[in-house]
């Protein structure tokens, strides 16, 4: 009982320092390459794990009524997919960026929102509720959307196919909500409600697992080409933020909450998917780039928690 209690305890403590620990994870998983290797056959169960214990900490009441306002999830969803990625071809396209970084920076902000997006909102203070709900609907969407945009805009082609994505999509989205429902029928609210604490340190733990296997590779790329690393992680980063902010203005008349709950969803994207479909003859600097941009992801809560805090404070 005494070494549950601990146990729950430290995952306690990690929730409370989530944000330094994503940061941690990103770069010890750069900075130590056997321990990338060692977890990279481990981010398919993580995201398993993640996604079930994000929805078990899912305020169904809250989910409810945000379904009830289709239109401004629609609006949220639509902007995302389709509006960021032409922001994106707009301000890369008179800058004459290297071609790995320009085709990067818009098949990015092409991207479904990333799975760890509703427990960075938590963490920061933001919404979950609305944000799971937009990761899953873009999550769902994006084998139709990024596809042509992303040919018609930079001619990649993100041969997507619909069979493999249905299957991994039963795997990472459908599995977890039918764990997180037996877990919430099996625990029950009263049992559960304690434990969230723990729950949410128990999050970050897999967020920075994940960290750990996805940063495999990627020191061995870094010394070949320095000075294009450090121009395409200035990218990721602006790439990161700035749709953070486009979004988070776009949406301000929702109120300040749900409009930097959509910013910081729409600013951390999931590259996961485009890493597994790029075609051999695309360029081998976008994969580097879709790397590159696990550091703002991961930086993203420790970065901008203080200034949420700050700036939904004041009225």
């Amino acid at each position: 009982m005494r070494l549950a209690s601990n146990i729950g305890g430290f995952f306690a403590w990690s929730a409370r320092q989530g944000s330094a620990l994503l940061g941690f994870g990103v770069f010890a998983g750069l900075l130590i390459p056997p321990l990338a290797a060692g977890m990279h056959w481990f981010i398919t169960p993580n995201v398993v794990s993640l996604m079930t214990l994000v929805l078990l900490r899912i305020d169904i009441p809250a989910a409810l009524a945000h379904l009830k306002r289709a239109d401004r999830l629609a609006l949220i969803v639509g902007f995302h997919l389709l509006a960021c990625p032409l922001l994106a071809w707009a301000v890369v396209t008179p800058l004459h960026l290297d071609p790995g970084i320009a085709s990067g920076v818009v098949i990015f902000a092409t991207g479904c929102a990333a799975t760890s997006g509703a427990a960075f909102a938590r963490l920061v203070g933001l919404d979950p509720e609305l944000t799971l709900l937009a990761t899953l609907a873009t999550t769902l969407l994006v084998p139709l959307t990024a596809p042509p945009i992303a040919y018609a805009l930079m001619g990649v082609d993100l041969a997507i196919s619909l069979p493999a994505f249905m299957t991994r999509l039963a795997l990472v989205v459908g599995l977890p909500l039918v764990l997180s429902l037996i877990i919430r029928k099996w625990a029950g609210p009263a049992r559960l409600a304690p434990h969230g604490p723990a729950i949410d340190g128990a999050v970050v733990w897999l967020v920075v697992l994940y960290g750990f296997g996805v940063m495999d590779g990627l020191a061995a790329r870094l010394l070949n080409d320095p000075l294009w690393v450090i121009q395409a992680t200035i990218a990721a980063f602006v790439a990161d933020f700035g749709l953070n902010i486009a979004t988070t203005l776009a949406f301000l008349r929702m109120g300040k909450r749900p409009a930097a709950s959509a910013g910081l969803m729409s600013g951390n994207r999931n590259m996961a998917l485009f890493l597994a479909i790029l075609p051999a003859a695309a360029d081998p600097r976008i994969a580097l780039f879709f790397a590159l941009c696990q550091f703002p992801l991961f930086l993203s809560p420790f970065l901008l928690r203080p200034l949420y805090r700050r700036w939904l404070s004041v009225v």
